[in-house]
């Protein structure tokens, strides 16, 4: 993994979060609370154990994983999802599966941001986070 990957980012343009939101099933009271959410997500690297943390005032997450190795992750909404995330050209790719669904988020590094791409039933999010 790139350790440009490594640090602190914090969210600076967010689109059609909301309807992934609804696509993931996420009720209105908690989509209104992630669409205020501007969250900073620290990425840090122990030997092999990657360490993705998310933190805002609505709700703080943390996954920590080995890349190509399924885990088990509570969601910022609370679903109970199997996780696996992999290195592929330079990109960190999520799937998330649960209840026989499945979401996809990709992070990627274009022009020294940290573009994540999220993906539901067709619907697609994208939010760009800075360096701090």
């Amino acid at each position: 993994m790139s350790n440009k990957f490594l640090g602190t980012w914090k969210l600076v343009s967010s689109e059609h979060f909301d309807d992934y939101m609804k696509a993931l099933g996420v009720g209105l009271a908690t989509r209104k609370l992630g669409n205020l959410a501007k969250p900073s997500v620290i990425i840090s690297k122990k030997g092999d154990i990657i360490t993705i943390r998310t933190e805002s005032t609505f709700k703080n997450t943390e996954v920590s994983f080995k890349l190509g190795q399924e885990f088990e992750e509570t969601t910022a909404d609370n679903r109970k999802a199997k996780s696996i995330i992999t290195l592929e050209r330079g990109s960190l790719n999520q799937v998330q599966r649960w209840d026989g669904k499945e979401t996809t988020i990709k992070r990627k590094l274009v022009n020294g941001r940290m573009v994540v791409e999220c993906k539901m039933k067709g619907v697609v999010c994208t939010r760009i986070y800075e360096k701090v």
